[in-house]
């Protein structure tokens, strides 16, 4: 009886193979369900001469006044360019910080504060993030899932909220004219792979030292040498103090003042050294009212991971609404490249058409989208207005870090329908935050791992 079952399994196998497989005949049933019509045809010479999507761009959202009034809008001055760099959401952050410091000092000129100078600081310290934790992990097998993923990317220049919070307490502020931008800083990719590579090597020389935690550390802060030898090289040296005079709107010098880069911060942004904010998700792939912490989702060592309440889309503009209204820009991340009209800096569900000109739909919701990687947070802005009609959003707008010349003046306007389906991220003081919602902070978080594609830094 054994053998018998064995051998018709045997004489299956080829069939259950087969079945696995495009065949012949499944290849000629595909071949045969396309009769193209004289409209494909059409289509088909169209694609085969032109980018898709000014195809697919419906032109009915041309039509009409394009409004760009906002009921509550805080007032901004500049915009700034992150270039070829990851850099959104540090871009993003000192953004709000300089919007808050002209709501505070609202005769101020023009000003900026200095990227290149905390992204320095952020490279150095996302370095010894990496080797201390290749020492901390060193007896796991270079196979865990840790240790791999940490060897897959030792550094990087994107990041989160929580990297810009952590920097500013550490290393403070300076304005942009005490340390400019370098081609390195707007070009990241050449200086990133040096890092990389010399970070790898670096990590396995510490997992294959034999010697106690003491001596590695030692070896650590050697390699870090190098490390800060090739930022200063590439990005400048940052400074310990400097002499800067606050300008007016007439270019007059209010005051001329010394200042270390924490007393700069202190005294222009007492806010960023309180760390008096919440952040929020919209992730309905998990459970709402969570409070969820993402491992190893943070810029030092000694830094805070990202940590967020997970509420429906409708708790988070509330608290967007309630900041908006007193003037307060705050920290959003969200799926920029879907559905973006680049040319008029506007994000709609309507924007495109594929439908149409393929004969599809996409049906999937925003928690399909989430769960088959199809969508996730990618780009910090700063979210600085939102129109109002009949007690309810109807369009939202971002402070982008792209230059003032790309979108609506170096702005992006979203529609509420985008918004819902794309936003992800927001991060708000706590001022803002109903009680309701500051109580469920009191939460143990659930822990994420490291590794989880919807935490990846924005850039």
């Amino acid at each position: 009886m054994i053998k018998k079952t064995f051998a018709a399994a045997l004489l299956m196998l080829p069939f259950a193979l087969n079945a696995q497989q495009i065949t012949t005949q499944v290849l000629d049933n595909l071949r045969g369900s396309f009769q193209p019509t004289p409209q494909d045809k059409a289509v088909r010479n169209a694609i085969g001469k032109t980018d898709m999507r000014n195809l697919v761009f419906n032109q009915d959202q041309l039509d009409g006044y394009f409004d760009t009034h906002f009921t509550y809008r805080v007032p901004q001055k500049g915009i700034t360019d992150q270039k070829s760099s990851g850099r959104c959401w540090l871009f993003c952050g000192l953004n709000i910080l300089r919007a808050e410091m002209r709501r505070t000092h609202p005769d101020l000129g023009d000003f900026y504060f200095s990227q290149n100078y905390l992204f320095f600081y952020d490279q150095l310290e996302k370095s010894n993030l990496f080797l201390q934790t290749v020492i901390d992990t060193r007896k796991l097998p270079m196979d865990d899932r840790k240790v791999e993923n940490l060897f897959r990317g030792p550094i990087g220049d994107g990041g989160t909220f929580t990297g810009v919070a952590d920097l500013v307490n550490k290393y403070g502020l300076v304005p942009s004219e005490v340390m400019h931008e370098t081609f390195s800083a707007n070009n990241t990719a050449r200086m990133h792979t040096i890092l990389v590579n010399k970070l790898r090597e670096y990590g396995l020389e510490l997992r294959e030292m034999k010697g106690s935690d003491k001596q590695l550390v030692a070896r650590k802060e050697e390699q870090l040498k190098t490390i800060y030898r090739i930022l200063a090289l590439t990005l400048g040296t940052p400074p310990q103090q400097f002499t800067w005079s606050e300008r007016n709107n007439k270019d007059s010098v209010i005051s001329t003042e010394t200042y270390t880069p924490l007393q700069f911060a202190e005294k222009y942004t007492p806010k960023s050294t309180t760390n008096d904010y919440i952040m929020f998700m919209n992730d309905p792939s998990r459970e709402y009212y969570k409070v969820y912490e993402v491992d190893m989702d943070r810029h030092t060592y000694e830094g805070h991971n990202w940590v967020y309440l997970n509420v429906p889309v409708e708790d988070m503009q509330e608290v967007a609404i309630a900041s908006l209204k007193d003037s307060s820009a705050m920290y959003t991340g969200c799926d920029v490249g879907k559905e973006l009209d680049s040319e008029r800096g506007y994000l709609s569900m309507d924007n495109y058409d594929y439908g149409s000109l393929l004969g599809i739909d996409f049906p999937m919701d925003k928690r399909q989208r989430v769960l088959t990687f199809a969508s996730g947070s990618s780009h910090a802005m700063a979210l600085v207005a939102v129109d109002i009609k009949d007690g309810k959003p109807v369009k939202w707008m971002v402070e982008n870090s792209w230059g003032e010349k790309h979108g609506y003046k170096g702005h992006l306007i979203m529609t509420d329908d985008w918004f819902r389906n794309y936003m992800f991220r927001l991060v708000a003081e706590t001022k803002y935050v109903p009680e309701r919602l500051r109580a469920m902070m009191n939460q143990k978080p659930v822990r994420l791992p490291m590794w989880d594609p919807m935490f990846q830094p924005e850039d």
